[in-house]
C-alpha cells in the first residue's frame, strides 16, 4: 500500500511548539498520552525522535521513537476523531516497519495503554505480539513486539 501520509522528523523548537499547537486540543486529553509541551520536551531529551504525521497538510498524529538495542522502540498519539477508520493507524505501522528496515533493526518495541482495544486489534494484525504483564508500575502500560 503505498503511503497517503507524510512523516516528518521534528527537531527544531518551532517545529516541536507547532506540532503541539496544532494538535493540543485532539490531544490534551487523551488517556494513551501526557501531551504537553514539557513532557514532549523531556521524550526527546530522554532519547526519543518527534515524528509529526500529516495528511494533506494537517496533522493527524504524533510519533515517538527511540532506538535501542537494535530494536526500534515506538509510541503515538492517537489519531484525530476524524480520520479514525481511515487506515492511517495501518500506514503508522507500515512506517515503523520501514523505518526499522532501514535502519537494519531487529525488532519493533510498542507501548500502548492496557485498555486501548483498538492499538491491540491493530498490534495483533501487523503481527505483533503482547508482553506477559504491563510494563509500569501502575500496570496500565503494555509492550507489543514484532520480530523482522
Amino acid at each position: 500500500m503505498a503511503l497517503s501520509l507524510e512523516f516528518e522528523l521534528v527537531t527544531k523548537e518551532k517545529d516541536i511548539q507547532a506540532v503541539y499547537d496544532h494538535n493540543i486540543d485532539a490531544f490534551s486529553d487523551s488517556p494513551d498520552f501526557k501531551w504537553n509541551l514539557q513532557e514532549i520536551k523531556n521524550e526527546i531529551k530522554g532519547g526519543w525522535e518527534l515524528y509529526s504525521v500529516s495528511h494533506e497538510g494537517e496533522i493527524v498524529a504524533a510519533l515517538f521513537v527511540s532506538e535501542v538495542d537494535n530494536g526500534l522502540y515506538t509510541k503515538n498519539t492517537g489519531l484525530k476523531m476524524h480520520h479514525q477508520g481511515s487506515g492511517f493507524s495501518h500506514e503508522i505501522k507500515e512506517f515503523y516497519e520501514k523505518l526499522a528496515r532501514e535502519k537494519k533493526l531487529d525488532r519493533i518495541v510498542h507501548y500502548c495503554r492496557i485498555d486501548n482495544f483498538r492499538m491491540y486489534s491493530l498490534n495483533e494484525s501487523h503481527g505483533y505480539r503482547k508482553a506477559e504483564k504491563p510494563i509500569d508500575e501502575e500496570g496500565l502500560v503494555v509492550e507489543w513486539t514484532k520480530v523482522l
